[in-house]
């Protein structure tokens, strides 16, 4: 690994996050579902690319923006999924897996930002 942000497990494990999404969507069909599987790959895409992008800034502030930015885009997939469940595009093992893991990944984003001073 070259990268400092690819030893981060937030990274890590956001890179995996991103991977069920976008298996999740390859399954989507139906009037109205490739546009939200859109939403929520460009959502999910966005978190690990935050952090990435945070740990290429040398300023503090500027690093934690990117964090917030990867936490709101995690934030975004949330519902997008509880609309999938609803609708039965998604079962409900699946919504509870990326429930977990987008969970467990706003912890660690937390805690990415509690580290930074402001």
């Amino acid at each position: 690994m070259a990268f400092l942000f690819e030893k981060l497990e937030a990274y890590q494990k956001s890179v995996n996050f991103v991977d069920r999404i976008f298996s999740v969507c390859e399954n989507m069909r139906g009037s109205g579902f490739n546009k939200l599987a859109d939403q929520l790959r460009r959502a999910a895409i966005s978190i690990p690319l935050n952090i990435a992008e945070a740990n290429g800034r040398i300023h503090t502030k500027e690093r934690k923006q990117f964090y917030y930015t990867s936490r709101g885009s995690l934030h975004e997939c949330i519902p997008v999924l509880e609309i999938l469940l609803r609708r039965k595009k998604i079962n409900p093992e699946e919504f509870k897996f990326l429930y977990d893991q987008g969970e467990e990944i706003a912890k660690m984003l937390a805690g990415l930002i509690r580290s930074l001073p402001d």
